[in-house]
């Protein structure tokens, strides 16, 4: 929810347009202003999520998008996600058409396509203050902190796997069925990582960045199945995923690499880290943990590395300020509630 003022003369409010499947002019005009916002926040207005949801005439269940303005003149942009009792938005405003009420006529269309029998959650990206100052206007309560943590540094000693577990890299086509049960499982009570299917998971295959050298996975059983290394895993109850070699996937560490920005150098990230419940205690996580930065210093040379973990989960944090991650930056939702649309 990124809107923060910038000083201009009367612009002429441009409407907002509601649709489920992007043309080619909308596409072209949201992705103008997710540059320009982009460039004057020095971070992205919506999530990865988000942007892989920016495509033409792909309509997705439950997804609406909001653009303002044209391709000449891009001027908002917001992204709507429908749940049942609940939704989920992120909205920018390109810098030329920020103080100007855009963006609370944003949050006016998202309220009034979400409905009065829905709770609507508001990310504001990097506690944006132009966001904070909408989310008082609309009674909104903070619900969420998703922090942004950093580590500058050599990579951490090798952490040994438990007894009967390897590492190895993950197979696309291959690997990804069992991946996605065990990720369910893993993050059953997460809001969105938990909820991934096989289309978010292939999205992500698409992508430039990907790299199946730093996705790796813990197994047990009979095979290893790919190219095996031994520094992180563990041991579990059956109940993770399983592929054709008779093996049992109890873990993974997904890194990701994010190429340099005018601002930003090339930097790492701790992407995913999940593991079966029932492997938890025995030190899988910390292994994982240490098996994906060892890659991304050693292998790929990167001195910082990035995550993302939510405020309110005190282990994980401590694990990672224990490998000497600290906080940079924190994105706030924000959550309107019936009765309190506007004031």
């Amino acid at each position: 929810m990124d809107t923060a003022k910038t000083p201009e003369s009367e612009i002429p409010e441009p409407e907002i347009h509601v649709t489920a499947g992007l043309s080619t002019a909308q596409l072209d005009t949201a992705q103008a202003v997710l540059r320009a916002a982009a460039a004057a926040d020095g971070r992205e207005a919506v999530s990865e999520a988000g942007r892989l949801r920016l495509r033409v005439d792909e309509p997705r269940e439950g997804v609406r998008h909001l653009v303002a303005g044209t391709v000449e003149a891009p001027a908002g942009y917001g992204q709507l996600e429908l749940q049942k009792e609940s939704a989920t938005a992120e909205l920018a405003v390109h810098p030329d058409h920020r103080g100007h009420g855009l963006g609370r006529a944003l949050v006016g269309a998202v309220l009034a396509e979400a409905g009065d029998d829905r709770t609507v959650d508001f990310w504001a990206h990097g506690g944006h203050p132009a966001a904070r100052r909408l989310a008082e206007a609309y009674g909104a309560e903070l619900v969420r902190e998703l922090r942004q943590m950093r580590r500058t540094g050599p990579a951490p000693a090798e952490v040994s796997l438990p007894e009967g577990v390897t590492l190895r890299t993950f197979r696309p086509g291959v690997d990804d069925e069992a991946w996605l049960r065990l990720n369910a499982l893993a993050f059953a009570h997460h809001p969105e990582q938990g909820s991934w299917t096989a289309r978010d998971l292939t999205d992500r295959i698409a992508e430039p960045w990907f790299d199946p050298a730093g996705f790796f996975l813990a197994v047990r059983g009979a095979g290893t199945g790919g190219s095996g290394t031994d520094s992180a895993g563990t041991g579990g109850s059956g109940t993770g995923g399983s592929d054709t070699d008779g093996e049992r996937l109890v873990g993974f560490h997904w890194t990701k690499v994010h190429p340099a920005t005018a601002t930003e150098p090339e930097l790492g990230e701790v992407y995913v880290v999940g593991v079966d419940p029932a492997e938890q205690g025995n030190g899988l996580g910390k292994a994982l943990t240490a098996a994906g930065l060892r890659h991304l210093a050693a292998d790929r040379g990167l001195a910082t590395v990035l995550l993302y973990v939510d405020a309110d989960n005190a282990a994980a944090v401590r694990v990672y300020e224990r490998v000497g991650f600290t906080v940079h930056e924190v994105d706030l939702m924000y959550r309107v509630t019936e009765g309190r649309r506007a004031r």
